[in-house]
């Protein structure tokens, strides 16, 4: 992966004055950057990687590649097919191009927005883009997140929408579930992820979603190219609090797909320690980001240390599928599947953030299957009945997902690993991550300092002293209100969006991010955990409700 930054100077709103590329980092025998046209009139900057380069270089035959590189296609095709080219890629890329025969520039971002990408204004009428926030906090006046599925053109002078699919309307879906032709679209996503020649792994946590990709790899691994440089074993990496959900139940995948695996453990204090750092990187104050992205940022330094350049991950499955544990409480079908389109819109504020800068922070490169554009067009076109939660009838949280991967013939994992409740990562390393993270901010914030809150923080203010806590570090580090901008907000439980909330009204009395706010759904909910509090004191015994909840002597192996 590589990080960009390009600055366009404007003397008016259709010339460009001025244009420079700086390479930040170095795709490995991709060739450098920029990548050209034959006659170097046409200049490339990118970060992300274009999974379908063959075949487009098959369509290019009139052209001459200079470099191996994946994204060379992007200049050909902006050659042959001018700005409406966007949409043939499939991949993830923010890149940005200058034509120097007329000085026009075009900025892009992919569907989803999988990889990071900024847009910015400076006072001489310069426009700025650049995959960290950090890159333009310093010369633009105002910035804000480039949106996914959207190009900029300087000779329109704006911002268009390349990604239209059927799903973004909203419009309630009627194509009948066929769990074959889900599987198939599946291991489609995941055997593309597999084009690679550096060494890699797969995030393992144990839940469903890590765990189907780390399935599939390991099949197909031995039939990709990958496995005639790197071996046809799967390499899987999980991490945790000692005694955590995540690292049992990825050990006994990984046991099971007879994957080489890597268990890497932290404690909480260590995850405080690196708090600040990890808000530096991925930019946000957003609680739930944050919670996550710090074990993610610690096993991706572990990562990093054993050479593994490139990582797959389960990022995107909850959102397509509404599996967070409060679409329990969807009252139908039209809702659900509104739910479902807001959060794929939303992804690139929070998931694909905190998948992309917490690895990338350490020059590891994260890819997310569930997040192909096929993929997302097969299982968006379900009819929203399918993925309703019917507990009546046995269907718990993303059944369509589990039916389609539960084959008695050939199983592509144990069946009680193939139907666990979902765990957000944050909860699953461990539940004392949270609570220790919620004691520690309780020591940092004053009940004056929260009161107070809205005065010192008018916009977006925050309502806990986590939240509070986390806002004074970013603050720190990106004071201008530009930044404080990207970040969203409003009230959510369990991962929902502000909307949801209104699907029960004691979520409102409970208004925190982790799976266990899902009172009366998640098997460890927060109410359960009090009362338990409660009556190991009033029986004088321990109140430790997870083995191994603060470990002060561990250290991440």
């Amino acid at each position: 992966m590589c990080g960009i930054l390009a600055v366009f100077g404007c003397t008016d709103n259709s010339q460009a004055k001025r244009f420079r590329i700086i390479e930040l980092s170095r795709r490995p025998a991709s060739g450098d950057q920029p990548l050209y046209n034959e006659d170097k009139t046409v200049i490339v900057t990118v970060n992300g990687e274009i999974y379908n380069h063959k075949e487009l270089r098959e369509k290019l035959k009139s052209h001459q590649f200079r470099t191996g590189s994946d994204c060379e296609v992007i200049a050909h095709l902006y050659e042959e097919y001018g700005e409406d080219f966007v949409d043939m890629l499939d991949g993830m890329f923010s890149f940005v191009l200058l034509d120097t025969r007329d000085r026009s520039f075009i900025a892009a971002r992919d569907a989803i927005g999988i990889t990071p990408l900024y847009g910015g204004w400076g006072l001489d009428g310069s426009i700025w883009f650049a995959s960290e926030m950090k890159a333009l906090s310093d010369d633009c006046e105002r910035f804000v997140s480039f949106l996914p599925g959207h190009i900029y053109s300087s000779k329109q002078g704006g911002l268009r929408r390349w990604y239209i699919p059927p799903w973004f309307s909203e419009q309630i879906p009627s194509t009948p579930y066929d769990p074959l032709v889900l599987r198939a679209a599946f291991e489609k996503a995941v055997i593309k992820r597999l084009m690679t020649d550096v060494p890699f792994g797969v995030l393992l946590s144990g839940g469903l979603d890590s765990s189907l990709v780390a399935a599939v790899a390991s099949r197909h691994l031995v039939e990709s190219e990958a496995a005639c440089q790197w071996g046809s074993q799967l390499h899987t990496f999980c991490i945790g609090l000692r005694g955590s959900p995540d690292l049992k139940a990825a050990r006994e995948v990984a046991n099971y797909l007879k994957t080489r695996h890597h268990e890497f453990y932290f404690t909480v204090q260590e995850g405080i320690d690196a708090l600040e750092e990890v808000i530096y990187h991925i930019e946000t104050y957003d609680v739930t980001t944050i919670r996550a992205s710090t074990p993610m940022f610690l096993m991706s330094r572990k990562i990093k240390s054993l050479g593994v350049k490139m990582v797959i991950s389960g990022e995107g499955s909850d959102e397509i599928f509404g599996g967070y544990l409060y679409f329990h409480k969807a009252p139908n079908k039209e809702e659900f599947h509104e739910e479902t389109c807001r959060k794929i819109k939303a992804l690139h504020l929070y998931d694909c953030l905190r998948a992309n800068k917490s690895t990338s922070a350490w020059a590891v490169e994260a890819r997310v299957p569930f997040l192909d554009k096929e993929f997302i067009n097969t299982a968006m076109s379900i009819d929203p009945e399918w993925k309703m939660i019917r507990p009546d009838i046995g269907r718990i949280e993303k059944w369509v997902l589990r039916n389609a991967f539960d084959d008695d013939h050939k199983p592509y994992l144990p069946k009680h690993i193939l139907y666990r409740q979902k765990e957000q990562f944050s909860d699953g390393v461990g539940y004392s991550w949270i609570d220790g993270l919620k004691d520690h901010a309780n020591k940092q914030v004053t009940d004056s300092m929260l009161m107070n809150a809205s005065f010192v923080y008018p916009e977006n203010t925050p309502t806990t002293k986590e939240g509070y806590y986390y806002r004074t570090i970013f603050e720190k580090f990106f004071p201008k209100n530009a930044a404080r901008a990207t970040v969203p907000g409003g009230p959510s439980v369990a991962c929902s969006t502000a909307k949801a909330v209104e699907w029960d009204a004691a979520w409102s009395k409970n208004p925190d991010p982790s799976g266990r706010a899902a009172l009366g759904v998640h098997a460890s909910a927060y109410e359960e955990q009090r009362d338990m509090k409660n009556a190991n004191v009033m029986n004088g015994r321990s109140h430790k409700l997870q083995e191994g909840i603060v470990e002060k002597t561990a250290t991440v192996v």
